[in-house]
């Protein structure tokens, strides 16, 4: 007999670890398939079921989000997940205890998990702009080494405000959050590595994260020592350690997946989005923006038209098995997780990476 499927609880939504949310795609293509495959489309969600089943042998790829949040941050963060991290670390971006917090995230996922395949880092002011189940049947075509990390070794103005300066963080050594205390001193340029920076949002791979974490030569724990007195390490820690690696430098995408608007210069913040940016976000493809105030106009918006759901719903998948009575939420009842039901929105995923991986742009921009 069938088992019945039984309603979503509290405890489902928790997993062994706090930081760690898997989900589930495709089987991977080899990388030579990629472009072409993609080009041919993948399968319509405009067909008559949309949706993708797996079978026993051919087991998708998952993915491992962090979560990160202060104080105040609890109702935007449950917004983005359904659960808010216990036992925070104290964290600030100035210093680099936010990278520590990412490193530390990382190795847990390492020695808990065996069989994730990418590490997304979000915070409270990003939010999805498709679902998961587009999300993952994208990365699916994708080799599972590939790495999204913005970056570029023109540090610009960041050589006298971030990489010149020293700096202590008292965060990580208790548990104040206190300000970070300057040195009188400068500091040269090192000589042993190129430094690059960018985006703080990275989408990493399991190969690149062990490397870091478990590094079979010294680069990563030198560059460790080396960030622990950066301004906002967070900015070129991974950046720096993926450009200098010979084994990881080639597989890096030059884009954090991420939908940003600035309006100031030299861009060190961006702006909070609104309805008027609704489109630009559509057309960008990115499968995340940020950021966004707390309860803003333009997330409900997202939430309608988007992610087809109401406020305070998970977004639908190819597992909601519920009612499809109206005002009735389709996930309190889920089914089988290796089902995903991909929409529109991995069009437009497929539209952003087919120009990323295109050859005037994929090999060109790979640490530089």
């Amino acid at each position: 007999m069938r088992k019945p499927h039984r309603p979503v609880t509290g405890n489902d939504l928790l997993h062994r670890n706090k930081v760690l949310a898997l989900l589930l795609g495709l089987p991977i293509l080899a990388f030579f398939l990629l472009l072409p495959a993609l080009r041919r489309g993948h399968t319509s969600p405009n067909s008559s079921s949309g949706t993708l089943p797996f079978s026993a042998d051919r087991q998708p790829p998952k993915l491992a989000y962090l979560i990160s949040a202060t104080r105040g941050e609890g109702r935007r963060v449950k917004r983005l997940l359904k659960s808010v991290v216990e036992n925070a670390e104290v964290v600030r971006f100035k210093g680099p205890t936010m990278m520590s917090s990412t490193l530390h995230a990382a190795a847990i996922l390492l020695r808990e998990a065996k069989d994730w395949s990418w590490f997304i880092n979000l915070d409270a002011a990003d939010y999805p702009l498709i679902s998961q189940d587009d999300l993952i049947h994208i990365l699916s075509f994708l080799p599972r080494d590939l790495n999204f990390v913005e970056h570029t070794s023109n540090i610009g103005w960041k050589e006298h405000q971030r990489a010149r300066p020293i700096i202590v963080d008292p965060g990580l050594y208790g548990s104040d959050k206190t300000e970070v205390f300057w040195a009188k001193d400068k500091r040269s340029l090192p000589s042993s590595f190129k430094l690059f920076v960018g985006s703080s949002c990275v989408i990493l791979s399991w190969p690149f994260l062990e490397f870091c974490i478990l590094g079979w030569d010294n680069l990563p724990r030198t560059l460790l020592m080396y960030y622990t007195n950066f301004l906002a390490s967070s900015e070129g820690y991974f950046h720096t350690v993926i450009c200098n690696s010979m084994d990881f430098q080639n597989t890096t995408i030059n884009h954090d997946l991420r939908f940003k608007m600035w309006d100031d210069q030299p861009r060190q913040s961006p702006m909070n989005l609104t309805s008027e940016h609704f489109s630009q976000m559509v057309d960008s493809g990115a499968p995340f923006a940020r950021t966004f105030v707390e309860n803003s106009p333009v997330l409900d918006q997202i939430d309608r038209e988007l992610l087809k759901k109401s406020r305070g719903e998970f977004t639908p998948g190819g597992w909601c098995l519920g009612s499809s009575k109206p005002r009735i939420d389709t996930c309190t009842v889920f089914g089988k997780a290796n089902i995903i039901k991909p929409t529109a929105g991995s069009r437009r995923l497929e539209g952003l990476l087919l120009k990323l991986l295109d050859e005037e742009n994929f090999r060109p921009r790979q640490c530089k």
